[in-house]
């Protein structure tokens, strides 16, 4: 079974569907960055203060965090601070209201990938997410196909043979966790890990049942889900006609 054969026609894509962390004690905003967020089909955590979002970071992986800088507990940089002095290389992207050019050289000094100034546009905050994403990743590119499956990460629309493959929310997260993760087996758990927020509670079947839908609606393409009984997925491309 080629696992990790990719074909000619095979164009490697920046993650979209992101584990999201936002450090922000201001509840108006941090709702709206939420619910924009989880529109775009991100999963999104909210901290409000900098203890507690320091003490997360020493446990749960994120794609990326939007981090605020007065915070109670601890400011954003001493989080900041706290991760790189880690090792830790998770994308951070600063939002403050603080615009001098000597806080913006500090917070880009403390380890910080990005600077916003508030308020923000949500849509160039997507884009720099994304940005950030596609640079983890290596790749450049917002578009994978192969064979007569084509996905459009900015538009979130998957087509086969040129039609839409009416792919749900959900479904959609799920496809993009697999192609970022092409050739490794991930557990049940990681999968629900990558889906869901702390305020979710899916059960493992629901994760089984997201994974059946997807690969049905996937049948006929070279991407191929592959189910490995207690070990969890693996997402290969195949070159079998």
């Amino acid at each position: 079974m080629p696992f990790l054969h990719l074909p000619g026609s095979w164009r490697l894509c920046y993650p979209l569907a992101m584990r999201i962390l936002l450090v922000e004690d201001n509840d108006e905003l941090a709702e709206t960055i939420v619910d924009r967020l989880r529109a775009e089909g991100h999963s999104v955590d909210r901290e409000a203060d900098g203890n507690e979002a320091n003490e997360l970071l020493r446990h749960i992986n994120f794609d990326i965090v939007l981090l605020d800088v007065n915070l109670p507990g601890r400011s954003g940089y001493d989080v900041l601070r706290s991760l790189r002095a880690r090792s830790d290389q998770t994308p951070v992207i600063i939002l403050t209201a603080r615009s001098q050019i000597d806080d913006r050289v500090l917070g880009l000094d403390s380890g910080a990938d990005d600077y916003m100034i508030k308020p923000v546009d949500f849509r160039e905050l997507s884009a720099r997410c994304r940005v950030l994403a596609r640079r983890r990743s290596g790749s450049a590119s917002n578009l994978f196909t192969v064979g007569p499956l084509s996905f459009d990460r900015a538009a979130k629309r998957a087509t086969i043979h040129g039609q839409d493959a009416q792919l749900r929310a959900r479904e959609v997260q799920l496809l993009e966790i697999m192609i970022d993760n092409l050739g490794r087996m991930l557990t049940k758990e990681e999968v629900a890990d990558r889906l869901y927020t702390f305020e979710e509670t899916p059960s493992m079947n629901a994760v089984e049942q997201l994974v059946t839908r997807l690969r049905k609606k996937l049948e006929g393409t070279h991407l191929v889900i592959k189910t490995a009984r207690g070990l969890g997925y693996m997402a290969y491309v195949s070159d079998d006609d």
